[in-house]
């Protein structure tokens, strides 16, 4: 488990590292891979205008905008000075929200506030008693920046959003990457290292900068400043195991000399933080990069072993603290594969360029990216955080989960219980939604340990997050005639024994019409009065038509692939 250090650790050991190798700063990867919304951002959200908000909070600091800024004070800053839509300004302001260090029991009984309103006026009550942090939200708006599209860089790669500008058919061989800048570690250090000087700037008092919001080699930076930055840097001392917020290096006394610290007025030199940090930012040791070049090989439960050597499945849990957990799986080929395990719980998980597979993962989630696949079906465990899927063409997705977003999809399922609306970003082509139809034996008690309530669900309202279309068509809801709960075809031990919230009247209607039908054929069969033989006769059509269907919608490849029980059902929890 991620231990902190105290207010000082001036201990012989840290000192004789100190010593001998300095310390080692990097970027941290959750801010970008949760935070980061993959879509270009607002253009208020430019540098100009960050300025001139982080000027306006200090000087309202009365009214609910500094140090904490208020949900209402941000509306008023949002929608009348940025002009964005409410939605979108209470949807960055969540999105931040949703990464602060909070209990499930804080998460649930938000969820149980906002179940009890009644109206909207009564929801925005609510919300208004929600506040963050001033400085780390503005770093936050700033790597927004991160996925912002490039006229010049768009012109020599694929940087524009579609679902059509891609093959249809995954080459499996080629070599898994890492492309998407949310999980790309050298895109995240790139960024903060090309962008330095305008973060300190954005935290700089008023008082510190020019006329035109710049620094001085005489700026000064406030503590209050360095602890916000520690929401995207964090560090070691060489040789030490213990990572520590930037801050608490920033302050240790040996160091001060590097990073500037006067003990006098209690402030950083502009110019010396901003030497010292560039010259200690190095990769992320429990980054992506670092998870596929020296992660730990997964073992599952369940998988055909034989089917393909390409599959690639990495995890760095033997090495990382339990907040810094990856999981990434690549190239999984006619597969079905499942995990219950401490190796998944709090990981964030990324699933890339699987095809024809059928993955459960029933574990308690950080988050989950889902990119480039294809013709499968994911049953996921709660994720605490954001599920986003992109650039993928006909899967199923089963999940609980904080935030839904998607992107660049074609013809997907989404059995979806969140407490946010869907996100529908850019480049999407006939998205279904569906209510959350399933479970498992330890689900409730996984969703509990995530803070993920069943109401409110928000599964049927979705916000539309593109700058090329408001189009409503782009996404249905499933009809309930289509509609078909999904067994889990694994034992566990738990208390779980029907769906969460269960379903919508619609939908359980729709299912109790079905099975009034089975027992009228049942019946029918029965009053019928076969003979032995024609009872056998009988079977074996209805079991040939039964063969024939599971081929016609490729459910026989899922049956083939799983385990008797007898062999190894009993393993998933393992």
């Amino acid at each position: 488990m991620l231990v902190y250090a105290k207010k000082s650790f001036h201990t012989d050991v840290l000192r004789d590292n100190m010593a001998q190798s300095g310390v080692l700063l990097w970027v941290k990867a959750e801010p970008f891979i949760v935070g980061a919304l993959q879509v270009p951002p607002p253009s208020k959200f430019s540098l100009h205008y960050l300025r001139k908000i982080s000027t306006y909070v200090r000087t309202r600091a009365t009214e609910g905008a500094y140090p904490r800024l208020y949900w209402s004070t941000w509306r008023h800053i949002a929608c009348g000075k940025l002009q964005l839509a409410k939605d979108l300004a209470w949807l960055y302001f969540e999105i931040f929200d949703s990464l602060a260090v909070k209990t499930p029991e804080e998460r649930l009984e938000w969820s149980e506030l906002l179940s009890n309103c009644m109206s909207e006026d009564e929801v925005e009550k609510q919300r208004n008693q929600l506040s963050v942090d001033t400085l780390r939200f503005l770093l936050f708006l700033y790597i927004q920046q991160l996925n912002k599209v490039s006229l010049r860089t768009s012109l020599i790669g694929e940087e524009w959003p579609s679902p059509r500008n891609r093959s249809q058919s995954p080459d499996l061989a080629e070599k898994s990457s890492c492309h998407n800048k949310n999980w790309n570690d050298y895109s995240h250090q790139a960024f903060v290292y090309d962008h330095l000087s305008d973060l300190l700037e954005l935290l700089l008092d008023p008082e510190q900068l020019t006329a035109s919001f710049h620094s001085t080699h005489s700026s000064l930076v406030s503590r209050e400043a360095v602890v916000a930055l520690s929401f995207l840097i964090e560090g070691t001392v060489s040789g030490a195991r213990k990572i520590y917020p930037l801050h608490e290096l920033a302050l240790w006394q040996p160091l001060h000399a590097e990073s500037g610290f006067s003990r006098l007025s209690k402030t950083f030199s502009f110019y010396k933080l901003e030497a010292w940090l560039r010259t200690c930012l190095t990769g992320n040791p429990f980054g992506t990069s670092a998870c596929l070049k020296s992660g730990k090989k997964l073992a599952w439960a369940h998988q055909v072993e034989g089917t393909t050597k390409r599959a690639k499945i990495a995890c760095n849990s033997h090495v990382a603290p339990r907040m810094h957990r990856m999981v990434v799986m690549s190239q999984v080929y006619k597969q079905t594969l499942a995990k219950s395990s401490d190796t998944l719980v709090g990981a964030h998980v990324k699933i890339h360029r699987c095809n024809e597979s059928f993955i459960y993962l029933l574990s308690p989630l950080r988050s989950v990216t889902i990119e480039k696949c294809r013709n499968s079906t994911f049953v996921l465990g709660p994720v605490q955080t954001a599920l986003h899927l992109h650039s993928c063409d006909n899967i199923k997705v089963i999940a609980a989960c904080h935030r839904l977003s998607i992107s660049s999809t074609a013809g997907c399922v989404f059995h979806i219980l969140t407490p946010t609306r869907p996100l529908i970003l850019s480049g999407n082509q006939t998205v279904t939604l569906a209510p959350f139809h399933t479970h498992y034996p330890m689900l409730e008690d996984h969703m509990a340990r995530t803070g993920l309530a069943t109401v409110p669900n928000y599964w049927d309202n979705p916000m539309i997050v593109c700058r090329e279309s408001s189009d409503t068509s782009v996404f249905r809801l499933l009809p309930p005639c289509e509609f078909y709960v999904f067994i889990i075809p694994f034992e566990m031990e738990g208390d779980t024994t029907e769906i969460p919230g269960g379903l919508p009247y619609a939908y359980q209607k729709a299912l109790r019409q079905r099975e009034q039908k089975i027992q009228i054929w049942q019946k029918t069969v029965k009053e019928a009065r076969l003979t032995k033989d024609q009872r056998k006769q009988f079977q074996v059509l209805v079991e040939n038509k039964f063969y024939e269907w599971l081929i016609n919608t490729g459910h026989r490849q899922q049956l083939d692939s799983l385990v008797p029980p007898a062999a190894g059902s009993k393993q998933a929890a393992g």
